[in-house]
């Protein structure tokens, strides 16, 4: 029961539920931004893996000819 009486003082539920629209709204609006900004740092580090790889290969014939 005090476990009960504690969490109570935390938890609110407003009589009119028109309280919940900006919350919604704004988490739907960080969701997005999360979303997008996964994708960006997904992209760029496909980009980057792609250069590296193009470097490294270069590097290895520069070795290979030096040889």
């Amino acid at each position: 029961m005090l476990l009960y009486n504690i969490l109570y003082l935390f938890l609110y539920f407003p009589e009119d539920k028109s309280e919940y629209i900006p919350a919604a709204i704004t988490s739907i609006i960080f969701i997005i931004f999360t979303i997008l900004a996964t994708r960006f740092f997904i992209k760029h580090s496909k980009k980057e893996a792609e250069k590296t790889r193009e470097l490294e290969e270069k590097i290895m014939n520069n070795e290979n000819e030096n040889l």
